[in-house]
């Protein structure tokens, strides 16, 4: 927008007086006022018909220069061009934390701060908002390649600088510095899907975190790879709210993040009920024992674990002494999506599993309206015969009498 267009104003009575009113930008003010001028007398001597009324009073307006291009300049973009990109940044994380509109996860959020503390605010953030352009963002990027960041976490450290441009908006809502980015400019730097970091494990893998010898994080790791929970929705289950009686099915309501529970998971369709094989709810029961309230798994003071303290202190020292090897990294890591892809592969590739349940069963948006109508989520009595059918893909520790083991190979022997 390089200037306010199409003001006609409000023509209206002011005691013996024809007055135009508009809007005007007044300098060091944020807000901008009614300014009124008289037209002509009402009644007598000068008196003007309704169109030479409108005709003076657009003259009016032109001749305070509230419309042109010139008056934008020194009076609007004046008043956003003395904000520092690290100002507007922190209004825009303040808007976005509560607003009511798509709220954003508190790991989202954090993940925002640290990008702007740790790489964004330290080379531009001093720079007046109306100079962040594509040179800026080119000149930020390369010193992000420079960094040894990947290209997925430039790119979306680049999305957070655009995004805090354009949230500066006028009285209107409209953008008050529209950009039109270049990424061949700026030489942004492609994202290959096929080279991210989306390690899975194996079914020896799984069978060796399912054997694990501490048992409360042993449990963890099979559910996540029985079930494809994230471990933060694996963390916020509660027995008396979330687990049916029979142990078959667990709802998926709540996730844990840094030790506190909150109610908004990672996406709508994170809101689902996932049915278990019973051999895993044979292990998920001998597991609660006679607890019928509070978290599955809990501190001794009851209170939800953090799912960074399981992934980092266990699931790696686990991984590492099954000599686990990350193809995409060469190290003995792997985060709790590792988990995830484990299970959609198996359910997709290695079993009969209609896709509509799959889709269900891992909180994945469908894509068309076939996916929209299906209602598969309503039969319970169909989920968990699949569920028992399709089986889970690894095998479950023999120390425990009372669970059958369930090799892969006769799983999907019944799958088909």
């Amino acid at each position: 927008m390089s200037r306010r267009t199409g003001q006609r104003g409000h023509i209206e009575r002011s005691g013996r007086w024809w007055v135009i009113r508009w809007w005007m930008d007044v300098p060091a003010n944020e807000k901008r006022r009614h300014i009124r001028e008289r037209i002509c007398p009402i009644s007598g001597l000068g008196t003007l018909s309704k169109s030479e009324r409108a005709r003076r009073a657009r003259e009016i307006i032109a001749a305070s220069g509230a419309d042109t291009e010139e008056y934008f300049k020194k009076i609007v973009k004046k008043k956003g061009g003395g904000l520092r990109f690290q100002e507007q940044a922190k209004l825009w994380l303040n808007h976005v934390r509560s607003r009511k509109r798509k709220p954003v996860a508190h790991s989202t959020l954090e993940s925002w701060e640290g990008c702007l503390n740790k790489w964004i605010n330290p080379n531009i953030g001093d720079l007046p908002l109306s100079e962040v352009n594509n040179t800026v963002l080119k000149s930020l990027v390369a010193k992000m390649v420079e960094g040894g960041l990947s290209p997925k976490s430039i790119d979306t450290y680049s999305q957070v600088v655009k995004t805090v441009v354009a949230s500066a908006v006028n009285d209107e809502g409209e953008e008050i510095y529209p950009r039109k980015w270049n990424h061949e400019f700026i030489d942004m730097p492609v994202v290959e899907e096929e080279k991210q970091n989306t390690p899975t494990f194996s079914s020896e893998v799984m069978t060796g975190l399912a054997s694990w010898k501490k048992e409360r994080e042993r449990m963890i790791f099979v559910l996540c790879g029985a079930g494809g929970f994230r471990v933060g929705e694996v963390l916020g289950i509660e027995i008396d709210k979330h687990i049916s009686p029979d142990f078959l099915t667990i709802s998926v309501e709540q996730k844990v993040h840094h030790g506190r529970v909150e109610q908004r998971l990672k996406t709508a369709n994170g809101l689902r009920q996932v049915d278990l094989h019973p051999a895993i709810a044979a292990l998920l029961k001998e597991f609660v024992g006679d607890r019928t309230t509070g978290f599955l798994f809990c501190t001794r003071k009851g209170k939800p674990l953090s799912p960074t303290n399981i992934i980092r202190r266990h699931l790696h020292t686990a991984l590492k002494e099954l000599n686990y090897v990350n193809p995409f990294t060469g190290t003995h890591k792997a985060g709790n999506h590792a988990f995830r892809r484990f299970r959609n592969t198996f359910l997709r590739n290695k079993t009969q599993c209609p896709e509509g349940l799959r889709n269900y069963w891992m909180g994945h948006k469908g894509n068309s309206m076939d996916d929209l109508y299906d209602k598969i989520k309503e039969d319970v009595q169909f989920r968990r015969e699949w569920a028992e059918r399709s089986g889970f893909g690894f095998e479950l520790p023999s120390v425990v009498p009372s669970v059958p083991k369930c090799t892969e190979n006769a799983e999907v022997a019944v799958a088909a």
